[in-house]
């Protein structure tokens, strides 16, 4: 054999020799995938869906099951001790046991842990320009602490009036704590984030990391949108924080949003989320918070429910739920984003069946795309069960709002989607009160179109369908 042929012969063996090493590291990537993803995910379709893309698509699908298919948020929480923290149950009323609502009173307890408090008044606020004015009066006149958590938070025309209000507040002595999620915040610029800090201002960044193995990326954000101002006035809701709220600075694409003031002793478990994500965040001791709320603010029993892809996994999910199984006359939602899973699907649509008048709400064109075309995929069984889904004419409107049977409502930071139900850290409010229900219920009806009816979407060319039904394939990750 002649040195060319040996160099060749060589070279070959090479090549086996590095296939060989590359199948079987393909092989142990595949098997570490396979037993985490059916130890760790209780989905099924998920695990099904992971395990497949790690053996078939060789280094790329363990790639990015690292990158995308870990809960390395409740690795996090179970090693800082993120626990729910208990309200004081000073305050907490309980439904008669022959209320209709008795069942979803008991179901929110267990779920949060939290009593369900009376005296509390709920004000309603439409849009930026209602919002933002009492949010910075509230900042304004601050004596000892706020603390502000926003999932998208601009150095902008409306964000810049908040900068400039809570670094005042914070050269006058007050306590300022200030939550921005990475993402929305933006990731790599973060205007509004290093405004506060070049203002002295304490802020954090949820869940931001330089190195992708630290980073999750577009899940697990902090969705929640608070203003706790001296622990006796509360906002959250829908709203962010930008220019895409506000009417009068003509922004391209207008965002409608409704957003709640709070008072009374509910207040203080809107500072004790907020006080458990800064500790979640920051890695300090949560604080005590300084004030009182008014133990008797208006008539309204109020309950705070957190939900995250820690231990409070698919809690809002599951109030949905049973939401739509208490209800005995009308169930009225509105949400900016439709792709609930199938067993909150099936709980609405056996409350139609039943006789219940479901009621959905939902942007004609919201700002994805894509979310549309798959809600148009997913609506089928709840239009066949005899629900209505009407379509919101423009502008998009971002608010999240449910009411059943007149006198129970949920309000707060979460889409009826896989996102908010089981990605994001979100923070609800269950509200048993008649008189709030029914300006919902009013808000809701007020913004109705036209009724999307089973007879539109069949219609819908083939290539249309066709569209729709891919972009439903990525329900669990929009």
């Amino acid at each position: 054999m002649g040195p060319g042929e040996l160099s060749q012969a060589l070279v070959g063996v090479d090549k086996v020799v590095l296939a060989g090493w590359l199948a079987l590291l393909h092989l142990v990537m595949s098997v570490a995938v396979t037993l985490h993803a059916l130890l760790g995910k209780r989905d099924i379709a998920a695990t099904i869906g992971w395990v497949g893309l790690a053996w078939l698509s060789p280094f790329l699908g363990p790639l990015l099951y690292w990158l995308f298919g870990i809960n390395r948020i409740s690795q996090r929480a179970r090693a800082l001790g993120r626990a729910e923290t208990m309200a004081s149950a000073q305050g907490a009323t309980a439904l008669s046991q022959d209320d209709g609502l008795a069942a979803l009173a008991r179901t929110g307890e267990a779920l949060s842990g939290r009593p369900l408090l009376a005296g509390n008044a709920l004000l309603m606020l439409h849009h930026g320009e209602e919002a933002y004015p009492r949010m910075l009066a509230a900042i304004a006149e601050a004596q000892h602490s706020v603390d502000l958590a926003s999932y998208i938070f601009r150095d902008d025309g409306a964000g810049r009036p908040f900068i400039d209000a809570l670094a005042a507040a914070s050269r006058r002595g007050v306590a300022v704590r200030v939550l921005i999620d990475a993402l929305g915040g933006g990731y790599f610029v973060a205007p509004a984030y290093r405004a506060l800090r070049r203002a002295g201002v304490p802020t954090a960044r949820f869940l931001h990391a330089s190195m992708p193995w630290k980073m999750p990326f577009l899940n697990m954000r902090n969705h929640k949108k608070l203003l706790i101002v001296d622990g006796a006035v509360g906002f959250t809701g829908g709203l962010n924080i930008g220019g895409e709220n506000l009417i009068r600075l003509a922004p391209r694409e207008l965002v409608r949003d409704t957003h709640f003031e709070l008072r009374g002793p509910a207040v203080r478990q809107l500072a004790e989320a907020f006080a458990e994500d800064w500790a979640f965040t920051t890695g300090t001791a949560p604080a005590s918070q300084p004030g009182a709320p008014d133990p008797a603010a208006g008539p309204a029993r109020v309950r705070a429910i957190t939900a995250g892809p820690d231990q409070d996994l698919r809690k809002i999910e599951t109030l949905l739920s049973q939401a739509a199984n208490c209800a005995r006359h009308s169930v009225l939602v509105m949400t900016p984003y439709f792709l609930p899973d199938d067993r909150l699907l099936a709980a609405l649509s056996l409350a139609a069946l039943r006789g219940v008048a479901v009621d959905l709400l939902v942007p004609e064109h919201s700002n994805h795309a894509y979310i549309d075309w798959a809600m148009r995929a997913h609506i089928g069984p709840l239009l066949d069960a005899g629900a209505r889904v009407w379509l919101a004419p423009p502008p998009f409107d971002h608010s999240k709002l449910l009411v059943v049977d007149g006198a129970w409502s949920l309000v707060g930071s979460s889409n009826w989607d896989m996102r908010s139900l089981r990605l994001n850290f979100e923070l609800n409010l269950e509200v048993y009160d008649p008189a709030t229900a029914a300006a919902i219920a009013a808000l809701i009806e007020g913004r109705r179109g036209r009724q999307l009816l089973a007879e539109e979407l069949a219609a819908r060319r083939f290539s249309a369908r066709i569209r729709d039904a891919a972009a439903r394939l990525a329900l669990p990750y929009v």
